[in-house]
């Protein structure tokens, strides 16, 4: 009876035990950039620092703009009790000296300065906010031209495999001519070195695979020999009719966190402007002072305090500076502006581009090269070409076939860059 009991137990202690299989999303990141996206933001260690120091800014507001702490203040008068009756002396205790004076004070800015203290404290949070939406629109921009990196070479391996079969088809063609008499050996010897140089092509592009599965699980936060999935697809490009310039400018203009984070910084310099100019007048205190004497309170006194501003050369020069402030940021906001939209008319240049030439090798190229290759084996096969010819015709279908991959991941790479101008996807 024990042992019936003890046996589910044992099954289940086992199970426990045993390894647990990957999650199904980790089972498929890499598929596409899409999930790859949605796990970095997640889980990116830079992006979460830089969005926890938003936070952090958001919550310097209200302090800026709420009033400073009340002091108190308690001073004994006549510790000694001079001139008092006999036998008292030296005390600290409020109802044995001469008087006690408790004094509250609360400090008053000038009107209007705590507020102008907010809202720079709130431009100042939308800088911080600006600058994780900008390491954002960085990361992810890496991580798609890392997965087009990831996803051509996953494409010119493949091509690069078919290649090798294909050549295996030429030698065999080759050793049978030879065999009849029909061809030098140096044909034969000319089909196995081609091989043996796509097979060391081959590892080369492997190992730019690793590296590319690397600095992707590097941007994604995962150890690098973490496996990825074999990549399926790539975002879809926009028409022609979506990447105008001047519609992107405006886009730009408008989302693109660093002009928004410039022109944070320009709100937040104008508003210290302003304060600096408010400096001219004084700040108050005001208090009210109870006066204890043995153990009664017999007076109440008020109390008002105010600053004299007499350095008015000392504030014309910060007034100055504010000033300088408010058109270096103006200043740099336009260079800003300036540098982002020629990068945004370069890569729609490079688009367009990469996208013609794929469509040429597409349609013209990679037919023209097909072509030429059976019209080259039937003619080798015949003996009316010679096997340098049909290498050659082989090399032209390989590189037409390269040309569109290349051309496709130089697409997506220009529209990571094109998307993180804009700050939003297409």
């Amino acid at each position: 009876m024990r042992g019936i009991i003890f046996a589910p137990a044992l099954v289940l202690l086992l199970a426990l035990a045993a390894p647990m299989p990957a999650s199904s999303q980790d089972a498929a990141l890499g598929r596409n950039v899409e999930g790859l996206l949605d796990y970095a933001r997640e889980r990116n260690p830079e992006f979460a620092a830089m969005r926890l120091e938003a936070e952090a800014a958001r919550e310097r507001v209200y302090p800026a703009g709420a009033l400073p702490d009340p002091m108190l203040r308690t001073e004994l008068q006549n510790v000694t009790n001079f001139g008092a009756e006999s036998g008292t002396s030296f005390n600290l205790l409020p109802s044995r000296v001469g008087s006690t004076k408790y004094t509250l004070i609360q400090p008053l800015p000038f009107w209007g300065k705590r507020e102008l203290k907010r809202e720079a404290a709130e431009a100042e949070a939308d800088v911080a906010k600006s600058k994780a939406g900008i390491t954002w629109t960085e990361q992810a921009a890496r991580i798609k031209t890392s997965y087009a990196q990831y996803f051509a070479l996953s494409g010119l391996i493949r091509l690069t495999r078919e290649v090798i079969d294909l050549i295996d088809g030429i030698e065999g063609v080759t050793q049978a001519r030879y065999a009849g008499g029909l061809v030098p050996q140096q044909d034969a010897i000319r089909a196995q070195v081609e091989r043996t140089a796509m097979k060391s092509e081959l590892i080369q592009m492997e190992t730019e695979q690793h590296h590319a599965r690397t600095r992707l699980n590097a941007l994604l936060a995962r150890p690098a020999q973490s496996p990825l999935a074999d990549p399926e697809r790539l975002r879809p490009i926009p028409a022609s009719a979506k990447l105008d310039y001047a519609a992107l400018e405006d886009r730009l203009r408008g989302k693109n966190p660093q002009l928004f984070a410039d022109e944070a910084r320009i709100r937040a310099a104008e508003k210290n402007r302003e304060l600096t100019y408010r400096n001219r007048y004084p700040d108050f205190a005001v208090g009210v002072s109870p006066i204890q004497m043995r153990n009664r309170v017999n007076e109440w006194e008020l109390m008002l305090e105010f600053n004299i501003p007499l350095q008015q050369e000392s504030r014309r020069s910060q007034e100055r500076e504010a000033e300088k402030m408010i058109e270096a940021g103006r200043a740099r906001k336009q260079a800003t502006a300036n540098q982002l939209l020629a990068d945004l008319a370069e890569n729609l240049a490079g688009i367009d581009a990469a996208r013609r030439v794929e469509t040429l090798a597409q349609t013209s190229l990679l037919p023209q090269a097909e072509l030429t290759f059976r019209a080259a084996l039937a003619g080798y096969e015949t003996g009316k070409v010679d096997f340098a010819t049909l290498l050659d015709a082989q090399r032209q279908i390989r590189k037409a076939k390269q040309d569109v991959i290349k051309a496709q991941a130089e697409q997506q790479a220009r529209l990571a860059d094109i998307e993180r101008l804009i700050g939003e996807d297409l």
